[in-house]
């Protein structure tokens, strides 16, 4: 049995199996390593709600018989991997993050899910989560069936939602990706605060069979990693049409930097009051030095604005309106009493009350921003960038809703405009990270992530490590 440093556990996928390859250890004997890791300091961080040991033990010794006759089915085989505990695994209980859904069991794995294992990919963990996604709002982090998140940088911290354990077990060297899910920020939210890549896929890339709805026409599927690189990876073997989820888009993913445009080619918008008065005063030099880096890589940087929409409100109605259909029974039954956060508990409840009159002229408001948006990245620019989060990560004790600036309205106007994101981490204020962001047209995950490619070769805060 290999000796395994800290190295290996945050490395890249393509060096980890370079590592198999190269017969330094098999996928085995890596497998058992995250495994002992993950049940050894996952409940530290909050981020462990199941181990998967034994099934992973079989995919690593199916991923061992692949390599043995050299045949690699993609660069994930042999890599371990966790998942949101929203995505239905056979073999354990899938609990939603909810009390409600505690000992709930589904017979087959997501479609996700099945995607990664025949790609190779060995699923060691199912990872924490707020609470149903955090539908119905939550006021504090601990609104979750396993307790809040915690961030590794930083313990008395929020690892971010609502793919919280998703966030923490890869920046503390958990697993090498993790799969998260966005409805409005639950992706780029927990990269920025825990200093991680993520990459939230255009809207209907990625099928979300299997896991749990939240919002019909807003809810993503994507993954969490070290590297924009690692998150093209991921979503090569995830992405392609789903017969059984009807917002899927029938199209595939295939990962093509040799073809991205050229940087200098590239318009780079940005609202230059997101980088002052839309972050708090602490982060404003950090963020400057990360726009800086950005200048350097020798784009076009256009000032811009977003259009003017309230945002924040249509998206609060359209997940109310579809929550509320999704989680009737859930209210009917009264178990909804059961979950840990008390304001989450009444906006699932008040869900059940949107009018359709409210829920329609969000939808059409919402039809406008997508023409918007998509003249906008026709006229203007190529990408759009913005700081991720307006801060560092909120403090467990303190509620979610304290005051602050105004930040870029980014995750609400892509999430309703259904449009791809790339969270990069970009500096540390008082030991803690910070992400920017960049959004694209509708499939232009390519361009994001040649961008990111090059932001990363710059910059090296993508491979800091948390305190031991």
């Amino acid at each position: 049995m290999p000796t395994f440093s800290d190295d290996i556990f945050f490395a890249g996928i393509r060096e980890i199996q370079e590592g198999i390859k190269a017969k330094r250890y098999t996928s085995v004997e890596l497998t058992r390593a995250y495994c002992d890791r993950m049940e050894r300091l996952g409940l530290r961080y909050g981020a462990l709600a199941l181990s998967m040991r034994e099934q992973a033990m079989h995919q690593a010794h199916d991923a061992d018989g692949y390599f043995l006759r050299d045949r690699i089915r993609s660069p994930l085989q042999g890599v371990p991997f966790g998942v949101k505990d929203l995505v239905a695994a056979a073999g354990g209980p899938t609990t939603w993050g909810a009390k409600p859904f505690a000992a709930q069991m589904f017979p087959e794995d997501a479609a996700v899910l099945k995607r990664l294992v025949k790609a190779g990919g060995v699923l060691v963990a199912k990872l924490t989560m707020v609470e149903l996604a955090g539908g119905g709002g939550y006021r504090f982090a601990a609104a979750s069936l396993h307790g809040p998140g915690m961030n590794p940088w930083d313990r008395t911290r929020w690892s971010g939602g609502s793919s919280s354990g998703s966030g923490a077990a890869v920046a503390a060297g958990l697993v090498p990706f993790a799969i998260g899910s966005e409805t409005s920020g639950s992706i780029l939210t927990p990269a920025a605060y825990c200093g991680v890549t993520g990459l939230r896929p255009t809207y209907g890339l990625v099928p979300r069979t299997g896991c749990m709805a939240l919002s019909w026409t807003l809810d993503k599927i994507g993954p969490m990693a070290r590297t924009a690189e690692d998150c093209a990876l991921v979503l090569q073997a995830i992405a392609g049409g789903d017969a059984e989820d009807p917002g899927s888009s029938g199209k595939r993913f295939y990962y093509a930097p040799q073809f991205a445009t050229p940087l200098k080619d590239l318009r780079v918008g940005y609202n230059p009051a997101d980088f002052t008065d839309g972050v708090t005063e602490e982060t404003r030099p950090a963020f400057a030095q990360a726009l800086d880096a950005v200048k350097k890589l020798g784009v076009q940087l256009v000032e811009m604005k977003l259009p003017d929409y309230p945002y924040g409100p249509m998206v609060s109605t359209i997940i109310s309106a579809e929550m509320g259909s999704i989680f009737e029974e859930l209210v009917e039954s009264g178990k909804v009493d059961e979950l840990a956060d008390r304001r989450q508990i009444a906006g699932i409840k008040t869900s059940q009350e949107v009018l359709a009159k409210d829920y329609l002229r969000a939808m059409r408001l919402r039809r406008l921003v997508q023409q918007d948006f998509a003249r906008l990245f026709y006229e203007q620019a190529d990408v759009f960038l913005s700081p991720s989060r307006n801060g560092i990560a909120t403090k467990l004790s303190e509620p979610l809703d304290r005051p602050g600036p105004q930040g870029s309205p980014i995750i609400p106007a892509g999430n309703l405009a259904g449009l791809p994101a790339l969270s990069l981490p970009c500096g540390f204020v008082n030991g803690m990270p910070i992400g920017i962001a960049l959004v694209g047209a509708a499939y232009s995950e390519n361009k994001l992530l040649a961008v990111g490619n090059e932001f990363q070769k710059l910059t090296d805060w993508h491979k800091r490590r948390p305190p031991a």
